[in-house]
């Protein structure tokens, strides 16, 4: 009996090793590779924001291998990316409270699906997975929408979001030579 009691203390104090020094170890070592962008929106009335990690292409096919086709994706590296709103606005035509939101998308070849989810998970991805299986729960989707692609003639190296407004606001995500942008009203 006192040797499963040893047994047992030992995996605890092995997992809040892990929880409480490697994982914090790890985040910090991936944003290294994957710095943290923010950027804010704030005109006409809106206040919007947008945190994500920002991965660079370093000459990988991205879309339908590094990021598989028809498949959720945490939408950049690390921690998903967040929007946040101060008030109701409308992602094409779904209402989107006032609040924070994960992004996860469904990249397709010729279009996306952009889901705006309630829960904002730490890391966004299993680790037993190898990062390949989400940690969405999609029962607190909030809005999901469907953009089309448009395909760039020049690559863009590192991973973008952005807001673009062009009389229309759009949050607009690009990278390699893909871009989607995502319809933004009030």
């Amino acid at each position: 009996m006192k040797v499963f009691k040893w047994i047992l203390i030992v995996l605890a104090a092995i997992a809040l090793l892990f929880y409480f020094v490697a994982m914090p170890y790890l985040k910090e070592q991936t944003k290294k590779n994957s710095p943290q962008k923010t950027v804010v929106y704030t005109e006409n009335g809106l206040d919007l924001t947008l945190k994500y990690s920002s991965p660079f292409k370093k000459e990988r096919v991205i879309f339908g291998k590094l990021v598989p086709y028809d498949t959720v994706w945490r939408t950049g590296a690390n921690e998903p990316a967040t929007f946040t709103t101060n008030s109701k606005i409308y992602i094409i035509d779904k209402e989107l409270p006032a609040g924070t939101y994960s992004i996860w998308t469904i990249p397709g070849k010729d279009s996306w699906q952009v889901i705006f989810n309630k829960n904002v998970p730490e890391w966004g991805v299993t680790l037993m997975s190898g990062g390949k299986e989400t940690t969405r729960i999609p029962e607190e989707d909030v809005a999901i929408v469907g953009v089309p692609v448009i395909n760039l003639v020049e690559t863009v190296e590192s991973f973008t979001m952005d807001f673009e407004d062009t009389g229309q606001l759009y949050l607009s995500i690009d990278w390699d030579k893909t871009k989607v942008r995502v319809p933004i009203n009030n």
